[in-house]
């Protein structure tokens, strides 16, 4: 049986016996874990609202992200869906404690909750520094030699991101206890527990829990990466296409049905971003409210936006409402493709070369040919580095924009 059934079946035969509590016993912010392989995850979860009102949110770091859009609460039984993910969570309390299951498309997630009565715990009087940045060698299956580490540490707390050739991990937060900066990350996506203890040949001992089960790693500083011929991999270089003298092809059709290519009049003579994304893809998620932040600005010189959705499974693309609540969420205005699932993105893209990474990014000049492309995206956990993406894709775009 679907573990989720038994999971649902679990938490209703549980609700039929609690007793229902007020709306504000459970508004506020709740201590939770979710059930990974190896491990728990550790993260916080908001709730408000009353009865068939309740609504509710994760955190990136200090952000509240991922809104559900409807929720209840009845009889001790918990029902929020989040529509970023087509995700529903479904729960029991009872004297403060949440039991339930976060259900996506692609994936179930038991979730276990206490409700926040009292501030954390007293930090560790003496604390290690490891702020700044650090380089993490591995080969990875995408052709990395190295990831990059990004660490913000204010006295025993800190905050840190890990940055992969297709994105970075989020907001991983927490703090130093027992020898060990314990950091994590689950906003209903991207669940991750990175254990950093430092060594005294200064280098970091990671444990990294992404979902697949722990993994030991270790960091080094730049300067000693650098010695050893070690550096993360440049996203404006891991995608390239075949042929550039070759104009960029694609022909997909949009949420009404009707097809749109290269060719259309609406892209004659423009800058066009291709953006390779799906609404499964939490670094599309940080990369889409930027891109129509740019397009506002941008479109009335001549720049067009692309989305080329892929989506992990048949029923989103037949019908596609994540896709949807994914254009309402940022308020996207630019073009979106419906241009088919995950799997089949290197035949239906065939000039691209080394198309594997979410999101894939390709700047098309006025003459419709790639001038550039940009692989991955990060968020505001990445700190200096977030803001150097952003800068460096729209210097692209306005280079682009002044070729005439």
């Amino acid at each position: 049986m679907n573990r989720f059934w038994i999971v649902a079946g679990q938490i209703f035969v549980l609700s039929l016996a609690l007793p229902a509590l007020a709306a504000d016993g459970i508004a506020g912010i709740w201590r939770a874990t979710a059930d990974v392989q190896g491990g728990a995850i550790p993260f916080r979860l908001s709730l408000e609202g009353a009865d068939a009102a309740v609504r509710a949110h994760f955190f990136d770091g200090p952000r509240a992200i991922n809104p559900s859009s409807e929720g209840a609460f009845k009889d001790g039984h918990l029902h929020l869906f989040f529509p970023n993910y087509a995700a529903n969570l479904d729960a029991t309390i009872e004297n403060g404690r949440l039991e339930g299951a976060y259900v996506t498309p692609t994936r179930t997630m038991v979730i276990h909750a206490l409700k926040a009565s009292q501030g954390p715990t007293a930090l560790a009087a003496a604390t290690p520094a490891i702020g700044g940045e650090w380089i993490i060698p591995l080969a990875s299956d995408k052709g990395e030699t190295a990831w990059r580490l990004t660490v913000k540490q204010n006295g025993g707390e800190a905050e840190a991101a890990i940055l992969r050739i297709d994105g970075d991990t989020g907001t991983l937060d927490g703090r130093y206890e027992g020898g060990t900066f314990r950091l994590s990350h689950y906003a209903g996506e991207r669940p991750g527990l990175l254990e950093i203890t430092p060594q005294a040949d200064r280098t970091l001992k990671l444990v990294l829990n992404d979902g697949s089960g722990p993994r030991a790693l270790i960091a080094v500083r730049p300067t000693v990466a650098a010695r050893q011929g070690l550096a993360p991999t440049d996203p404006t270089r891991h995608t390239t296409v075949q042929d550039k003298t070759e104009p960029f092809r694609f022909a997909f059709p949009d949420l009404t049905g009707k097809l749109v290519s290269n060719t259309d009049a609406r892209f004659r003579h423009k800058v066009v971003v291709v953006d390779v994304m799906g609404s499964w893809c939490p670094n599309c998620h940080d990369e889409a409210p930027f891109l129509q932040a740019l397009y506002a600005k941008h479109h009335k010189d001549g720049l067009e936006v692309v989305g080329l959705d892929f989506e992990q499974r048949p029923d989103q693309v037949a019908d596609p409402k994540r896709l949807r609540a994914f254009i309402a969420r940022y308020g996207l205005t630019y073009t979106t493709l419906l241009a088919g699932e995950t799997k089949d993105v290197n035949a239906k893209l065939p000039q691209a070369v080394r198309l594997n990474a979410w999101p894939t990014t390709f700047f098309l000049g006025r003459d419709g040919r790639v001038k550039a492309t940009h692989v991955g995206f990060t968020s505001p956990g990445s700190g200096p580095r977030d803001a150097e993406t952003r800068r460096e894709v729209e210097r692209t775009v306005e280079t682009l924009l002044a070729q005439k």
